[in-house]
């Protein structure tokens, strides 16, 4: 084992390495179903002035080697078949850093390492270490659902919580200032709160103002709860976190074309697909969108994309940047390139762009089956992706792209089963959405594979339009969802156009702010799928589930309390359950037919079931084991 692992961290000279300069495989582990875990390091340098570089933001300004060359390193694991393999690499991009290589079958690799550069160590995560740029300037942190009588808060460079962080520090108090809101639905209510009112100090274990620390923010009086927090002051040292871009990419281009006895893989992998879900889902779009599919040889990266509940970009390569933000108030995210085909954005101003640009000049484009579901919609504003910032016409899809959307999904979808019951969701009014999206993921995934490596023709795209009416107004969706005692009406997030300043490629999502927090210059609207007299969703691939519902299966849900009270609740999603009687509906004054109404016993239940698992595994949208283990669950369920 050690020899093994001396021959595997041999350095790498070969040129066809990319910019992988050394790869360790530190610890291997056996696997269950004929695979082994690969554990380790790899390093390696950018050249500041190689083309393929040029969108890593900040690194002209990093650190450089004696050879002049901007260094990193990350994490990797790799689970690889013992046996034979089919050539095909999986690149599951981990979410915040947590990711597992799996033994994912059919005998294809799956790899997962480090990309995001502010993350805090600890178990189970990927991590990359990239240099900070020594420079100042504008920067921005957002704070809420502090607990009452907290007095402190740490300034990371960053979203606080579990999103990340590490990205820069405060360089100055002066010029800094605070503003609280009461909703980032409600932006026009942010107040900017008297300097005599907080510091950068820590409050811990003195009164206020406390102990100076420009590492802490502490408010007179303490944090309310009921409020959110924007701290916009001078920053310095950002790390240059564009660099995990690159580090995917050549990660990627020398497990599939180093030949070298360092490579674990070398000679085996033929191709390559990324996957990724929501925030790695967005990254992958953004790696195609900056360029980074081609490796520094010319040679293409990923062969497939498979983004998963991803509407934007990861907006990761700017000053200052916060790759593990929510997209919430003031936060950048929804306001560069969303679209796969070029549409000229002329409600920003923007001009004519499309996530292929970059990809296309150097014929490095990948096949792309993207999946989303209902949530993208109510909380991650798929509707630009859709129609754009105009609403004015369906923005078509390249040959390359193909479209899956899961009609009445939760982010990612629910647990699936045929439960009449199912657990709510801490802070959310609605119980939690059951209906899946998995066996979409699965089905897909494996046609994708297929178009990869075979040429094969995936399923068509199945989608909702605006040419065939399928996208409503938000009000148009409340006036036409049932009227429910004792339930909420629908809520959706904003998309605000903001003005970032100076300095700052708004297509792109790249350079540096100007201007913090940014202002909000207008609102974007936004369309939402249209539903049936039951508030479920009328168009794109409906789950056997929804087919025969046991209730309205919606994306959206509404928090209860805290500050965002009466706002869209998470990506969570809701479930309204049918009455199981007349008597029972009309009891309630629930509009919507009864479980007994609908169906008159439990073998007409599972046979509408079977008829839609059926279609789906005919139309090549479900695997046929997944149908035939949805089948038996409806009848085993008790209706």
């Amino acid at each position: 084992m050690k020899f093994r692992a001396l021959l595997l961290a041999c350095a790498i000279a070969s040129p066809a390495s990319a910019a992988v300069t050394r790869l360790s495989v530190e610890k291997t582990t056996p696997m269950a179903d004929g695979y082994e875990l690969l554990e380790g390091h790899f390093r390696g340098a950018l050249d500041p002035a190689d083309k393929n570089n040029a969108q890593v933001n900040d690194i002209k300004l990093a650190p450089r080697n004696p050879a002049g060359l901007v260094e990193y390193r990350a994490t990797f694991a790799i689970a690889r078949p013992t046996g034979s393999m089919s050539g095909v690499l999986v690149y599951d991009v981990p979410n915040r850093g947590k990711g597992a290589a799996t033994a994912i079958g059919d005998g294809h690799v799956d790899v997962v390492s480090g990309w995001q550069g502010d993350l805090e160590d600890g178990p189970g995560v990927q991590l990359i270490d990239v240099p900070a740029a020594p420079v100042t300037g504008l920067a921005m942190v957002r704070f809420m659902n502090m607990p009452a009588g907290t007095t402190t808060m740490p300034v990371k460079g960053g979203p606080q919580g579990n999103q990340g962080g590490r990205g820069f520090d405060a360089a100055t108090a002066k010029g800094a200032r605070l503003f609280t809101g009461t909703s980032d639905d409600r932006p026009t209510e942010q107040k900017e709160v008297p300097h005599s009112d907080w510091a950068f100090a820590d409050c811990s274990s003195a009164a206020f103002p406390g102990k100076a620390d420009l590492t802490k923010l502490c408010v007179k009086g303490g944090f309310d709860p009921n409020l959110a927090y924007t701290l916009a002051f001078t920053a310095k040292n950002p790390k240059v976190l564009g660099m995990g871009f690159a580090a995917t990419r050549d990660l990627v281009a020398f497990l599939r074309y180093d030949n070298s006895s360092a490579n674990p893989l070398a000679g085996k992998m033929r191709w390559a697909i990324g996957r990724g879900v929501s925030q790695s889902g967005n990254y992958l779009r953004a790696l195609v969108n900056l360029g980074f599919n081609t490796a520094e040889n010319g040679k293409i990266i990923f062969d497939g994309l498979n983004p998963i509940v991803a509407m934007r970009m990861n907006s990761m390569s700017y000053r200052f940047a916060s790759p593990g933000g929510l997209v919430g108030l003031y936060e950048v995210g929804n306001d560069g390139i969303n679209w796969w085909s070029d549409y000229d954005d002329t409600v920003r101003g923007t001009g004519k762009h499309g996530l292929l640009d970059r990809c296309r000049q150097d014929d490095r484009c990948p096949r792309i089956a993207e999946i989303m579901g209902s949530a993208e919609f109510w909380n991650l504003r798929a509707s630009a992706d859709y129609v754009g910032t105009d609403l004015k016409a369906d923005i078509p899809l390249p040959a390359n792209v193909r479209r899956y959307y899961n009609a009445g999904t939760h982010h990612n979808g629910g647990r699936g089963g045929f439960d009449l019951v199912t657990p709510p969701i801490a802070a959310c009014m609605l119980l939690s959405n059951p209906n899946p999206s998995s066996d979409t993921n699965r089905a897909i995934f494996a046609a994708l594979v297929d178009w990869v490596t075979k040429g094969t023709e995936p399923p068509p795209s199945k989608y909702p339009t605006l040419a065939a009416g399928d996208l409503v107004t938000p009000q148009n969706y409340d006036k036409a969802f049932p009227k429910i005692p004792g339930q909420p009406r629908p809520a959706y997030s904003p998309i605000y156009q903001y003005d970032f300043g100076k300095g700052f490629n708004v297509a792109d999502m790249t350079g540096a702010m100007g201007t913090t927090p940014p202002r909000i210059v207008k609102t974007i609207p936004q369309l939402m799928p249209r539903i049936d007299a039951d508030g479920n969703e009328l168009d794109g691939i409906h789950s056997p589930l929804i087919s025969a519902p046991l209730g309205s299966y919606v994306g959206w849900n509404i928090t209860a309390s805290g500050f965002e009270k009466g706002r869209y609740c998470g990506n969570t999603g809701g479930y309204i359950p049918f009455a199981a009687t007349k008597a029972e509906r009309l009891a309630k004054g629930d509009p919507r037919p009864s479980l007994e109404e609908r169906y008159p016993n439990h073998s007409a239940y599972v046979a509408r079931v079977k008829a839609q698992a059926d279609a789906l595994v005919a139309q090549r949208y479900m695997l046929p084991a997944d149908a035939a283990r949805i089948v038996a669950e409806a009848e085993a369920a008790k209706l």
